[in-house]
């Protein structure tokens, strides 16, 4: 009997150890894994402030290279494009991709589950295979590179990523909502513009708000359906790259563009959690 109590203790002495040791293993890989992904994004803060225009050296702080972006005429002009682009890519997809979700939750149609998939599709496509596609498509018909091309394959993406959203959000809501509104006289379009679309609109809007992100960042398909003239933002900061190196001024426009693109992030996260109460 000795024995084995002494035996229960030991087994319970270390059962009561091994979660020790593994939320001791779990702090420090979340700390190198935290390292890992933020350690050059504060690197690349720090050289946006350095007077020197050497990414080696630190010689005192300065808001130099800020003002400098600030009066760039061919970033400004190119971040003008990125914007335009992203706002009518995603203006379109918002009426679309509810449009799409809604089709897919609540209708019935042959060939549903081929279309549900051709629409998730750009999600896990390689960028690359989407602007190949999209750059050999325009070209069999002939269709000049513009901003009006990067508008339409960005568009292709942005569709998916609202459609995403806004069908996560529709899964949470009761159909019979919608079938009580038309048993009480509404129409399909006031059911649908006066029921449905004010519980939508959260997923909606974060919806929009991660398109608009990945338009604003996406260099490979702007790159290959790009026309003369029409530079987006990225592809400004590749061809200054590859012209000039690394610059403290592009340390700057990054430090900006992760800002703006973290501060969209947690609105859309705010957005979507705000519409689950």
């Amino acid at each position: 009997m000795a024995n084995a109590a002494k035996k229960s203790e030991n087994f319970i002495q270390k059962s009561s150890a091994q979660p020790r040791t593994l939320k001791r293993w779990q702090t420090w890989y979340s700390l190198v894994a935290f390292l890992y992904m933020y350690l050059p994004i504060a690197v690349l803060t720090i050289f946006s402030f350095n007077k020197s225009p050497s990414p080696s050296q630190w010689t005192g702080f300065t808001w130099e290279w800020y003002s400098k972006f600030l009066q760039n005429p061919t970033l400004l002009a190119a971040l003008t494009n990125s914007i335009s682009v992203a706002l009518v890519s995603v203006s379109i997809s918002a009426v679309l991709g509810t449009i799409t979700a809604v089709g897919l939750a609540r209708y019935y149609f042959p060939g549903k589950s081929l279309y549900r998939g051709t629409t998730y599709l750009p999600l896990i496509m390689p960028d690359i295979a989407i602007a190949v596609a999209t750059l050999v498509f325009f070209a069999a018909i002939k269709l000049p590179l513009s901003l009006a091309t990067i508008v339409i394959a960005h568009i292709v993406f942005c569709l998916a990523y609202v459609t995403v959203v806004v069908s996560s959000r529709l899964s949470n809501i009761d159909p019979k909502l919608e079938e009580a509104a038309l048993d009480l006289g509404a129409t399909p379009i006031q059911a649908f513009t006066r029921v449905l679309l004010p519980q939508l609109l959260p997923g909606i809007v974060s919806g929009c708000l991660l398109a608009f992100i990945l338009s604003m960042d996406d260099f490979v398909i702007a790159y290959f359906t790009a026309g003369v003239g029409a530079t987006t933002l990225p592809i400004a900061i590749f061809s200054s790259l590859r012209s000039g190196g690394v610059t403290p001024e592009l340390n700057a426009l990054s430090v900006l563009l992760i800002i703006a693109s973290g501060s969209m992030a947690a609105i859309a996260e705010a957005v979507r959690g705000w519409g689950k109460h």
